[in-house]
């Protein structure tokens, strides 16, 4: 997730979610500046989905690396995490056509 300002992030946050490790998504990695610069051409290059949202970003860059995301940034994590599953299905079934 990165909050943009003329295309470069201020901020960015990295979740990582295992379901069968983990009961919620936690922060892997967070920075500002160059950092999130950083983080964000990472994700791109590895063909991780980029969400921005400003309001949730202010809340996760709070936590501490792998930390469990709050229960108030549940709701929208989720939203996010069902778009990149349902995202990634449509493109499994679209390789086997």
């Amino acid at each position: 997730m990165a909050d943009e300002k003329e295309d470069k992030p201020s901020v960015a946050v990295a979740l990582k979610y295992d379901r069968t490790r983990e009961p919620a998504p936690k922060v892997v990695a967070k920075g500002k500046g160059t950092m999130a610069e950083q983080i964000v051409r990472i994700a791109e290059e590895h063909g991780v989905h980029i969400q921005q949202d400003a309001n949730l970003v202010e809340i996760l860059e709070k936590l501490d690396i792998d930390t469990i995301i709050p229960l108030e940034a549940y709701a929208a994590v989720a939203e996010i995490l069902n778009y990149v599953y349902k995202t990634n299905a449509n493109a499994k079934n679209t390789k086997r056509t």
